[in-house]
């Protein structure tokens, strides 16, 4: 990738860096791919593409401390969850062997796991080699007549953010557009207008999203594709015919929710499926967009029956959570989606993290919070743990790489973060996350470990 296309994704209109400095948002900068490079965060956004085959062009260390780092879930095909990469080794850098390298690998794939298609992701080595990425995926996608997409991230071109972006926009100049939807199946008429969407920065981590699935099918709404959760590279080719797009996660994805929108006239949106209120404002967002007045009131007929269901089933997780504190740590749309999630539960948050969040999602979080909301930029052990000790805390909520400070210090701690193993999305999220909460506070284990040792005694 050049350096006037990175410039290009890093000078993002829908962002609000804009309206702040001249240059758009801060340009790479040594030390800033710590937490995560382009390649990285390129291969996360895509990796959830279900019946691709990914294909790290580089020395095997990348793949194998990125891969299935998100732990998104698939209805049907599995070969995202193999690691394949060309393993690059010295001789072949010397020999200049990494273009061959990458064609072999490429028809060794195709011709053992026949792919809808092969995303190849550029790294360090080869982009410093200056292998041809784009006319060795070009070549190969001619001789086994096959989309093989070059993906050039290399690590060393940014953060992980820009790695997002980039990925983002191979998906719209090189995949979006280039297939019509199936037409809706006679059997799905229900005497009501069938409407057609897409969801964009959504994961289904965990299989979360399937929580949400049954309710859009139920008011007749379509999800053409989600950008990449449990997504197939035909649904992807389709999202240029949706009607409305939402957008789960900005600072991920946003330019391509506002290039949809230039290019297709697509209006887009950002929501959220954590919590009772995010939940149903995002239904009723996009029934509104969707400007279908019966649809809009089925859509209030489904949220009043959803909610007060889940009224009754949390009433008695609700009572063991009454008082309860939380220190959250995490960034972009959990920041605040997840503190309306837990508030809805009758939680205070002390504190929550905004490292990776917007200056949007930091608006929701004062409204959510107070104006006087304690946000956390930074979130060193020191001060997560002095913050929860400061304002009585009784566990914190962040992602994998901070579970150890809450363990050391002997206190409850629950994942939220892509890793986690349980969905907490939707109205069935909702009670799936109080169940987990009290598991986790209520444990016999926090009363052992703060008893004196027998031999203490």
């Amino acid at each position: 990738m050049k350096g006037n296309e990175i410039l290009a994704l890093l000078d993002e209109p829908a962002c609000e860096h804009n309206r702040k400095q001249k240059s758009g948002c801060s340009a790479p900068k040594p030390g800033g791919t710590v937490g995560g490079c382009a390649f990285d965060g390129a291969q996360i956004t895509l990796m959830p593409v279900a019946d691709v085959a990914h294909l790290v062009h580089g020395p095997i260390g990348c793949v194998g401390s990125s891969w299935d780092n998100r732990g998104s879930c698939s209805s049907g095909p599995n070969i995202n969850r193999l690691g394949f990469t060309t393993d690059l080794s010295e001789q072949d850098v010397i020999m200049g062997r990494g273009e061959r390298r990458l064609f072999h690998a490429v028809r060794h794939i195709v011709s053992h796991y026949q792919p809808a298609a092969v995303f190849v992701y550029n790294t360090c080595v080869p982009a410093t080699e200056g292998d041809d990425l784009n006319a060795v995926c070009a070549a190969a996608s001619v001789a086994m007549k096959l989309p093989v997409i070059a993906i050039d991230a290399a690590g060393f071109y940014g953060s992980k953010n820009l790695g997002n972006r980039i990925a983002g926009e191979v998906m719209l100049n090189q995949v979006m557009g280039q297939r019509e939807p199936a037409p809706w199946p006679q059997s799905s008429a229900g005497g009501f207008r069938h409407h057609d969407i897409c969801l964009t920065g959504e994961f289904n981590i965990a299989g979360e999203f399937w929580n949400v699935l049954p309710l859009l099918d139920e008011l007749g709404i379509r999800v053409l594709c989600t950008l990449a959760g449990d997504a197939r590279f035909a649904e992807i080719q389709t999202m240029h015919r949706a009607e409305v797009n939402m957008l789960v996660c900005s600072r991920a994805l946003i330019n391509v929710a506002r290039q949809m929108e230039q290019r297709w006239q697509i209006p887009w949106f950002e929501g959220s499926f954590y919590g009772i209120r995010e939940m149903s404002a995002s239904l009723r967002q996009i029934a509104r967009l969707l400007k279908d007045e019966d649809l809009q009131q089925r859509t209030e007929r489904l949220i009043a029956r959803e909610e007060a269901a889940l009224e009754l089933e949390l009433a008695p997780w609700r009572e063991r959570l009454r008082g309860r504190k939380v220190l959250l740590y995490t960034g972009g749309v959990k920041s605040w989606s997840v503190v309306s999630a837990l508030q809805d539960l009758g939680i205070t948050v002390v504190a929550t993290g905004t490292r990776k969040s917007t200056e949007e999602d930091k608006q929701r979080i004062r409204q959510l919070m107070g104006d006087e909301a304690l946000m956390l930029e930074e979130g060193n052990a020191r001060l997560l743990l002095d913050t929860l000790y400061r304002f009585g805390a009784d566990m914190m909520i962040a992602g994998g790489r901070n579970m150890y400070t809450a363990y050391k210090a002997r206190l409850p701690f629950l994942d939220i973060n892509q890793e986690r193993e349980h969905a907490f999305a939707g109205y069935r999220g909702m009670v799936e996350m109080a169940r987990q909460l009290c598991l986790t506070l209520e444990s016999p284990v926090w009363r052992q470990v703060h008893s004196t040792a027998p031999w203490h005694e």
